[in-house]
């Protein structure tokens, strides 16, 4: 079940930067998309709890979840590219992670972290002074 949140992408216009001579300058081809979790009607109240934990990093003081894109010259291309960015971060901070199931080292493992603090002991060793009587 993929859910598309484009419904509740309020989207803004701005000049878009970069190459592009005289047509940059005169045509907002650059799309920011914005989603406001806390009203929206598709989350219930625990995805925008996890939601606004996982996403922290990109949302705003005003609780909106922003995305931007300008690098296409049309600003159709770009605002279909939010919106499949945004779906995209929004499905993948309601996705659980998986629990990691503890497993114990094998016996090889073992074996060879041991031959290695011994080969350690031995190299430190041969860096030691000798002292009278040691050998």
């Amino acid at each position: 079940m993929i859910t598309d949140y484009s419904s509740e992408i309020k989207f803004q216009t701005t000049r878009s930067g970069g190459k592009g001579g005289q047509h940059v300058n005169k045509v907002e081809t650059a799309v920011i998309g914005s989603f406001d979790i806390d009203s929206s009607a598709l989350l219930n109240q625990d995805q925008k709890e996890m939601v606004k934990q996982k996403l922290s990093n990109r949302i705003s003081k005003e609780g909106l979840l922003q995305v931007k894109s300008q690098t296409h010259r049309t600003q159709l291309a770009n605002k279909n590219e939010v919106i499949e960015k945004m779906n995209e971060l929004i499905i993948n901070s309601l996705k659980k992670k998986k629990p990691r199931i503890a497993t114990n080292p094998s016996r090889q493992s073992k074996e060879k972290r041991l031959e290695w603090k011994k080969k350690q002991s031995d190299t430190k060793l041969d860096r030691r002074k000798l002292r009278p009587g040691e050998f």
